[in-house]
């Protein structure tokens, strides 16, 4: 019974659409009304996690690989799945519970705080319960403290971290009751205030192509063809390093995601040419994908998310992934990408650069994954508050904020017994780097006390500080 409620609260198509059929029937909705919303709601999850699985499983591990390769780069590119991987070998069970009980402190922090946002972002929720299971295991607790304290910690980064990116989120879907669901939070966070510094410079989307170019504004060929560009230069340099003749199986043990460039066993080579223009065309067709099934999800839960605000939690608002925000600014997306990357490759040198003159660090790879659905999201919270070179410098900021706090998060996981791996969103690792380092001091009792003080506090302060006459969401 765990494992299937665990299946279902870690599989965010059928969790949301629970929700939306949810929210239907505390409307009254008629059932044919009903069906067609949880079904609608269902698809565009499923047509955009197919869209994410589509560009990790082909277009951006493949470019990260050979990105590697061409340049000789050496050290640790973070991946939450693996580090995560690791956790549930020994705290499956311990991870289960937290989320379960993560999922009522997030709607009761709703309910009584200015933090009105349900956390629907489920595989970062069963991400997030696991670290935090190892975090407060090292601290100590087990069994029911232990899932008491997680739950409460979970349900608080929940609302904490999409109530610091509504302010921004309001500006770019310009309503009030959709907010934005990842563990990102603060890189998100951070990109804005670092946007705020261009106020009033000319937004991404208002770019003026000349009349011949102006087939650019389709986003499908801006980003195929910039991909296309940044695969050619970037294969096109590896197969001038010998990669082409080097020992296929040698190569896909380090490089596992370059079988369509290698065409093990085939008698006829594929040319490396046409792999890359195919390749970069495929991530475009991916990033299609992922906004269409957006556009179905936003149509649907969030009318559907009314009858929640309205009877269970007054005011609730939905907390959706971040390619969410994707379709409204497009041009943000590839640009917040590209820049993100380039701060995540000058980021690496900075390191290099602290670990030979001064002191030992782990070396952070820039990781597509991460630069791509971060970077781009930064890039159109950047963008929303300074336009274009607000999307540029903020994207640039984020990139180097997601290979510094990795670095710094090292350390904590290779105390908690985790070598050489580490969280990439930004939400991961300062959760990480601050009570990891609490439950190597804090143990026990106290911990738990830590946790239910934490818990408490938006809730208390939402009951002793004074309220504005018009309280918002952005609150």
């Amino acid at each position: 019974m765990l494992d299937f409620v665990i299946n279902i609260l870690s599989t965010p198509a059928i969790l949301v659409g629970l929700l939306s059929l949810l929210g239907l029937a505390l409307q009254r909705k008629p059932i044919e009304d009903i069906v067609k919303g949880t079904v609608k709601t269902i698809v565009g999850f499923l047509v955009l996690s197919a869209g994410s699985s589509f560009l990790q499983t082909g277009s951006l591990n493949a470019f990260g690989d050979i990105f590697n390769y061409a340049f000789n780069m050496q050290g640790v590119v973070p991946n939450n799945e693996a580090i995560v991987s690791l956790g549930l070998q020994d705290f499956a069970t311990d991870t289960a519970y937290i989320m379960c009980i993560g999922m009522i402190p997030n709607i009761v922090i709703a309910r009584f705080s200015r933090w009105y946002y349900i956390f629907l972002t489920g595989h970062h929720t069963l991400y997030m319960a696991c670290m935090l299971a190892v975090i407060l295991n090292v601290g100590g607790l087990t069994g029911v403290q232990l899932w008491i304290g997680g739950g409460l910690l979970l349900g608080f980064i929940m609302a904490f971290s999409p109530a610091i990116c509504q302010p921004t989120m309001k500006k770019i879907v310009k309503v009030d009751g959709l907010g934005f669901g990842h563990f990102g939070g603060a890189g998100y966070w951070f990109a804005a205030q670092c946007g705020k510094l261009f106020k009033g410079s000319k937004s991404s989307e208002d770019i003026n192509f000349p009349q011949r170019l102006t087939f650019l504004r389709d986003t499908t060929v801006a980003i195929g063809l910039t991909m296309v560009v940044f695969f050619l230069i970037v294969t096109g340099i590896a197969v001038g390093k010998g990669i082409l003749a080097e020992d296929p199986e040698t190569l896909l043990a380090t490089y596992t995601n370059l079988g369509g460039l290698l065409n093990v066993g085939a008698e006829t080579q594929t040319h490396w040419a046409v792999w890359a223009i195919t390749s970069g065309l495929s991530f475009a067709g991916g990033v299609y994908i992922i906004l269409s099934g957006v556009r179905l999800i936003v149509g649907e839960i969030v009318p559907a998310f009314r009858g929640i605000a309205e009877k269970l939690v007054p005011g609730a608002i939905p907390a959706i992934d971040c390619p969410v925000v994707f379709p409204y600014a497009a041009n943000a997306v590839l640009i917040g990408f590209l820049v993100s990357f380039l701060g995540g490759i000058v980021g690496l040198f900075i390191l290099v650069f602290i670990n030979s003159a001064f002191v030992p660090v782990a070396l952070i790879l820039p990781g597509v994954i991460p630069h791509f659905f971060c970077g781009a999201t930064a890039g159109v919270f950047g963008n929303a508050e300074g336009g274009l070179k607000g999307c540029v410098f903020g994207s640039f900021m984020h990139g180097l904020l997601i290979t510094f706090l990795p670095a710094i998060c090292m350390p904590v996981m290779g105390a908690l017994n985790f070598a050489n791996c580490t969280f990439s969103d930004a939400d991961f690792s300062w959760m990480g780097i601050v009570f990891g380092n609490i439950a190597q001091y804090v143990q026990g009792s106290a911990l738990l006390i830590v946790c239910i003080v934490v818990y408490l506090l938006p809730i208390i302060y939402n009951y002793v500080a004074p309220k504005k006459k018009e309280a918002t969401a952005a609150e």
